[in-house]
């Protein structure tokens, strides 16, 4: 037996956390419960953009880069964003993202429950 997949949500965000530009982000839980699970976003962040500094609150997150060429700080470290690159997020880590190109840095966000 399979869940019924929920109809995504988008919706575009601008100067993410002090950040600079747009990013758009398709929430494809759309608020469905799926423990561990607490966010899957597909999230694409344009040419040049930047996402501030924020802080992982809640939950640990991998980021999975799916297109473009970016940059991952985690507490001031740098990671490659790149299609294929995973970049793990612990609890209470501080994170930045950078768009290096023009085209639009495509990226998941999955963050789950420890």
């Amino acid at each position: 037996m399979t869940t019924p997949t929920p109809k995504r949500t988008a919706f575009l965000q601008a100067d993410l956390f002090g950040g600079k530009g747009e990013v758009q982000i398709h929430d494809l839980l759309s608020g469905a419960a799926a423990p561990p699970f607490s966010a899957v976003l597909w999230c694409a962040l344009e040419g040049g953009g930047s996402v501030g500094a924020h802080r992982q609150q809640h939950d640990p997150e991998v980021l999975i880069g799916l297109g473009g060429a970016g940059r991952a700080f985690v507490d001031d470290v740098p990671y490659a964003l790149n299609e294929g690159d995973l970049v793990y997020l612990p609890l209470g880590s501080l994170l930045r993202l950078e768009n290096l190109g023009d085209e639009p840095l495509q990226y998941l966000i999955i963050k789950a429950k420890g």
